[in-house]
């Protein structure tokens, strides 16, 4: 990937292998305009998107169809040093039955996927899931 200072508080990343492009901006309350990802959004849909490819995964393997899954996602800042100091996952599962073991396999994968596991530990993650 690459990534290019556009000005005014802004960068464009581009994948490489895909040609895809992502925009940042600075958030609003950040002296920028949000008028697209901010980095620290980013860091959080990284997390939630990691989290539903991994449990995507285990699905998989062990044939359970998670379409329809979907996620909220709400990023708490700290002021000093300002940082983001929690992100809330609310998890919406398809309408099926899932078994404990299915539920604890999907959970697991979820709290351990590499962008869970790379976080500093400060950083409070609060996963919740509904199941319909």
């Amino acid at each position: 990937m690459t990534l290019q200072y556009t000005g005014q508080l802004r960068t464009q990343g581009t994948h490489l292998a895909s040609g895809n492009t992502v925009v940042t901006d600075a958030p609003v309350d950040n002296n920028g305009r949000g008028e697209a990802y901010s980095p620290t959004d980013l860091v959080c849909s990284a997390l939630g998107s990691c989290m539903m490819t991994i449990m995507g995964m285990v699905a998989d393997r062990n044939h359970i169809d998670l379409t329809g899954m979907t996620m909220a996602i709400t990023k708490r800042m700290a002021a000093d040093p300002r940082r983001i100091s929690e992100i809330v996952l609310e998890v919406q599962m398809p309408a099926r039955d899932f078994s404990e073991k299915e539920r604890a396999m999907l959970e697991n994968a979820a709290r351990t996927c590499p962008v869970a596991l790379s976080l500093h530990p400060e950083l409070t993650q609060t996963v919740l899931f509904q199941y319909a």
